[in-house]
């Protein structure tokens, strides 16, 4: 008789020390704070993109989503991925192609060039986000210190949303449109010798098998999506074009989701949906990002396009939001380590839903003065506010309850649901202000200023739901844990 032998399980990670630990947080999130500033920092200079490249409306829309989408389609694969290679090695590999990819976008000759070169940053950005979350998650094996790390980890996030339109504003108005991407340079040189000197080298016990055919569904599906939504309105949602690019993304969820359910280790572990917590957080990401993107385009185009504001001054009108999101992003992560996620979550939504309606009475009142600044103001403030709240508990709302070799599938889902409500945003508000004129733009603007409204006040079926199934710290909710399913086995046939 003989035996087989089989490879010994890998060796726990060393402890690091404290100081070290903390390291390890600040580079990781200094790239996640790469991923979310050019997400948002380029609203602010689209008018002069616009100018400077000669195009319209349309073409803007495509340099905001080529990123968002590629980030939102491949953020799975890319944890994957670095699973099975090494995290600190795909960590790096997106750090220098999302730096050349920058350089790329600074010296774009045409439209169609930075359009190519933002879709190959979204491809650095996805071996980031995911990878540098799992990175601090191995460091810190004790579970209140890593719910600490998530809390700052989402914080940072929200952050980096909310500083890149003022950040664009300055940049734009001191040193021209390419100058948002210049400036990514010397910070992801940085990243990469941090990474090299305290970032320390893991991978998964068992890594998962790379899902190619659901990834290729992936794609097809949330770019199908995003580009009717983009173009639906010029070509006419009854148009042979809409109406094939609706039937493509249909059959593309669908196949995705058919396929997904019969792989022994698919790209998206559906059976996490099956637990409603989860699927409501995730829902609530979305709705976040819809509410942040609408919020922030609308503003653009109808103080720099109607009003004549410089990129400057458009910039420093969403300084509240800014500001909303410094003071409560960290707040919210002391809120949900201490008492869990539905006390923010509730800030969230009626800081929100207000800052919505605060902005539907601003365009209904407009008159193209400056008398509605304020009221501006104090609603770019209220979505700060919610936007900061959000993020936190969102996160902890999706992870919570799950064993430790989910969570990070959670973690990964939940960033897609954020880069896919970015998108989703950016092309149901482009599409809201598509050929309208300077007069026209605040009418054109009120069923965005609705939706934003109506994303708030999802948030409130968030926070009920997260009160049902949190689990804090010290154990409690095990019970809901052990609801929580597991992954489903693959069907023959």
């Amino acid at each position: 008789m003989t035996t087989t032998a089989t490879a010994p399980p890998p060796p726990p990670p060393p402890l690091l020390s404290a100081r070290r630990r903390w390291t390890v947080l600040a580079v990781c999130a200094l790239s996640l704070f790469l991923v979310g500033l050019d997400t948002t920092i380029v609203n602010v200079g689209l008018p002069a993109i616009g100018h400077g490249l000669r195009v319209g409306t349309r073409d803007l829309e495509w340099i905001v989503d080529s990123y968002t989408v590629v980030l939102a389609s491949l953020l799975i694969t890319a944890g994957a991925l670095a699973d099975r290679v090494g995290r600190r090695r795909v960590f790096q590999c997106g750090l220098l192609v999302f730096g050349l990819a920058s350089l790329g976008c600074a010296l774009a000759p045409s439209a169609g060039a930075l359009v190519a070169a933002r879709a190959l940053q979204g491809v650095g950005a996805s071996m980031l986000s995911p990878v540098a979350l799992a990175i601090v998650v191995n460091a810190m094996p004790d579970p209140r210190e890593r719910a600490r790390a998530i809390g700052v980890w989402a914080s940072v996030f929200g952050l980096s949303m909310a500083a890149g339109p003022v950040t664009g504003g300055a940049l734009v108005a001191a040193f021209g449109w390419r100058s948002v991407f210049w400036v990514n340079v010397p910070v992801v040189v940085a990243a990469v010798v941090l990474s090299v000197l305290f970032v320390p080298e893991s991978r998964a016990p068992r890594a998962r098998r790379l899902d190619l055919p659901g990834q290729a569904l992936l794609i097809a599906a949330v770019s199908a999506t995003v580009a009717v939504l983009i173009e639906g309105p010029r070509l006419g949602w009854t148009s042979p074009w809409a109406l094939a690019g609706c039937a493509v993304a249909v059959a593309a969820t669908a196949g995705f989701v058919r396929a997904e359910r019969h792989r022994a280790e698919p790209l998206m572990d559906l059976g996490l949906f099956r637990r409603p917590v989860f699927g409501t957080a995730v829902l609530g990401a979305v709705a976040v990002f819809v509410a942040l993107t609408v919020s922030l385009l609308l503003t653009t185009f109808q103080l720099q396009h109607a009003r004549g504001w410089t990129p400057a001054a458009a910039g420093l009108a969403v300084l509240p939001m800014a500001l909303g999101a410094t003071v409560c992003a960290p707040l919210s992560g002391v809120l949900v380590g201490g008492a869990g996620p539905r006390r923010p979550l509730l800030f969230a939504a009626w800081s929100t839903a207000a800052g919505g309606v605060l902005l539907l009475v601003r365009a209904s009142l407009s008159d193209g003065g400056g008398a509605d600044v304020p009221l501006l103001l104090v609603a770019n403030l209220l979505l700060g506010t919610g936007f900061g709240f959000a993020n936190a508990p969102i996160t902890s709302t999706a992870v919570g309850g799950l064993p430790a070799d989910r969570a990070g599938v959670a973690g990964a889902i939940t960033s897609t649901a954020r880069q896919l409500g970015s998108a989703v945003g950016i092309a149901v508000a482009g599409g809201l202000v598509a050929g309208s004129s300077p007069a026209g733009l605040a009418a054109a603007s009120r069923p965005g200023w609705l939706l934003v409204t109506a994303c708030g006040l999802f948030l409130l079926v968030v926070a009920r739901a997260a009160r049902r199934g949190w689990i804090g710290c010290d154990g409690s909710g095990a019970r809901a844990a052990a609801a929580a399913p597991g992954p489903r086995r693959a069907r023959r046939g």
